[in-house]
């Protein structure tokens, strides 16, 4: 994916992460693609996809514009999902078209989605797909909208030893582990860990609290940065999203139990 606007350097390594959980989430999926040609149309300002679909770019490329400003544009490997706005408000949909021609991989969007909610690791990496979508989806509209900069999560690197949550401040984030892992400490003892994939530091921003514990990276670790009202309105539109938190925060006890378990013996 390719911003018209300049979104900066963190966009690039986002859109690597996206497109490789979108090659991960397709191969669990496992579910053959119907082939869509696209024709090459010179105002790229078209609307000519199925609202029931899933889509891949297999080869070429598709501009995406939005009130007759184009603001992205998907490439090889990039997904085209289904426009919540359809087709009914012209002014609020989004239209693709391709300069030169693409083919894409169709995908029926109910019977995609009955096999990632069959499946908890296809929920999990569709959840991380669409907090790794949102950050870039963020970064674009920040990059149009340049008064507004807070309007955008973070994307940041951590190496072993630094600090990503401290207990006792404000919970303001919720935090995706893009890659690395991470360990948990509450009052200087070590009692959990975290996981590529894992969705962390969410309890304390949906109760208002303040931060329970501690996140220390143990190895280097990219995070995503996610603004706790982002977070809240993507929970409530994305069922996949709940499940794969509640799986998070099981496996958190688990970890939890499993220390005091270790400390009592």
């Amino acid at each position: 994916m390719l911003a018209t606007a300049e979104p900066g350097p963190d966009f690039t390594v986002l859109g690597q992460q996206y497109k490789k959980l979108i090659r991960a989430l397709v191969e669990v999926v496992n579910m053959p693609a119907v082939p869509v040609e696209v024709a090459p149309v010179t105002d790229g300002n078209f609307r000519g996809f199925d609202d029931g679909q899933f889509y891949i770019v297999e080869r070429g490329s598709l501009t995406a514009r939005y009130q007759g400003k184009m603001v992205y544009l998907l490439e090889e490997g990039d997904i085209l999902l289904p426009d919540i706005a359809g087709t009914a408000d012209t002014d609020a949909a989004v239209y693709f078209g391709s300069d030169s021609g693409a083919k894409l991989g169709s995908y029926p969007a109910l019977e995609f989605m009955r096999r990632v909610f069959a499946d908890q690791s296809a929920t999990k990496l569709w959840t991380r797909l669409l907090v790794t979508y949102s950050g870039l989806m963020l970064r674009i509209t920040a990059a149009n909208i340049q008064d507004e900069p807070d309007a955008t999560p973070g994307f940041e690197v951590y190496e072993p030893g630094d600090i990503i949550i401290r207990q006792g401040e404000r919970a303001d984030f919720v935090f995706h582990m893009s890659a690395g892992s991470a360990e948990v400490v509450v009052d200087d003892i070590v009692v959990g860990r975290i996981g590529e994939g894992e969705i962390f530091g969410a309890m304390a921003a949906l109760t208002q609290a303040d931060r329970s514990a501690t996140v220390r990276a143990k190895t280097s670790c990219s995070v995503v940065k996610v603004p706790k009202d982002q977070f809240t309105e993507l929970i409530k539109n994305n069922p996949a999203t709940i499940h794969s938190l509640l799986i998070d925060m099981a496996n958190s006890i688990v970890n939890l139990n499993e220390q005091l378990v270790g400390l009592r013996g």
